[in-house]
């Protein structure tokens, strides 16, 4: 069962911004094969870190107001919020125990 919020240029602030959990947006795009290879990665993620952490996912080509508002060039970007402020990003390809280690070390 996937606990990924899809979200929209509309929803971004309220699911983002204002969550009380940190948030791990995946900025993606369907034809971008790097983020295909992520895409179930992050589903196992949102699925262990569920309750600690909200994993979302931006789809750029349906969404291009948020991708510009962060400077998003490549993807994917993985942008990790909390409390409301952008606090790390990455970019590109990961395997699951360096992102693992990543989010570890924010929280």
């Amino acid at each position: 069962m996937s606990n990924l919020l899809h979200l929209s240029d509309d929803d971004f602030e309220a699911q983002v911004i204002q969550s009380e959990l940190p948030v791990l947006v995946d900025f993606w795009a369907p034809w971008c094969g790097p983020c295909r290879m992520l895409s179930p990665i992050i589903e196992e993620l949102s699925t262990e870190y569920d309750g600690r952490v909200v994993f979302a996912k931006v789809n750029t080509d349906e969404c291009p107001v948020t991708p510009g508002q962060f400077g998003i060039m490549s993807i994917p970007s993985l942008l990790l919020f909390k409390d409301g402020e952008l606090v790390d990003r990455t970019v590109g390809m990961r395997p699951k125990a360096a992102l693992e280690e990543w989010i570890d070390g924010v929280l």
